[in-house]
């Protein structure tokens, strides 16, 4: 089957990432950015809020050994995706809560999965979660690049 790609925008790209890297199945999980127009945008140009792009993470995983909906859960437990543009003190459409999806059946499992989760009654405020096809991935700074790990840090602190 070979190696499948995910990505998901929760907010700051280093607490999602973070999450993911620790999930068995998971070969490797990049931060970028994407969804929005401007091309090969720098941290500083999606900081604006004027690119159009979001925070995100490029998940490569195996689908053999860890489902899309497994991570998909990974995704809901890692942010609030019933905040519009922001997370935690992190304002903006950088920062908005999305799935870009790969596939049709991701499409699908996105939909049923967002379905469940508003069935839940796990969020008491309407969730904002985006669902789009997956569109360029621009590859974040290296200093972003596992950030937490870097600096010694578990998640995002807010």
């Amino acid at each position: 089957m070979g190696i499948a790609k995910a990505m998901f925008g929760a907010g700051c790209f280093w607490g999602v990432e973070s999450a993911l890297r620790g999930v068995i199945g998971v070969v490797e999980v990049t931060v970028g950015y994407s969804g929005g127009s401007f091309k090969n945008p720098s941290y500083e140009d999606v900081c604006t809020g004027r690119t159009g792009h979001a925070e995100v993470v490029l998940v490569e995983y195996d689908p053999e050994r860890v489902r899309y909906e497994d991570l998909l859960e990974v995704f809901w437990s890692s942010h609030d995706p019933t905040t519009l543009n922001r997370q935690g003190p992190d304002r903006g459409s950088q920062y908005r809560s999305a799935i870009f999806y790969f596939t049709p059946e991701q499409e699908r499992a996105a939909r049923e999965s967002l379905g469940k989760q508003e069935a839940s009654g796990r969020f008491r405020r309407p969730i904002v979660t985006e669902i789009e096809p997956a569109a360029a991935f621009y590859r974040a700074e290296e200093y972003h690049q596992r950030y937490n790990e870097k600096h010694g840090r578990l998640s995002c602190d807010f």
